[in-house]
């Protein structure tokens, strides 16, 4: 059976065992696909990595928000009444 990877960088189980760090560090910032016989088990991704993903789910549900409300009518609203 063929799989894809979806990382440049692919190291084993045994490798994330031995050296948790060095195997994270390996992907230069990238995801790296832990594989487990020859398969991928999970993509370890770093910390920043994983950071800038968590803030583009947001955006793009944000972005969503904007798209669906931005058609509604106008609400005029006086300071004073804030």
């Amino acid at each position: 059976m063929t799989t894809t990877i979806l990382a440049e960088t692919a190291a084993s189980l045994a490798e994330l065992k031995n050296n948790p760090l060095a195997t994270v560090a390996s992907g230069d910032g990238f995801p790296v696909a832990i594989l487990d016989h020859n398969e991928p088990a999970f993509y370890c991704i770093p910390a920043k990595a994983y950071e800038l993903l968590l803030d583009k789910i947001e955006d793009a549900e944000l972005a969503a928000i904007v798209e669906s409300r931005k058609l509604q009518p106008e609400i005029e609203v006086a300071w004073d009444e804030l």
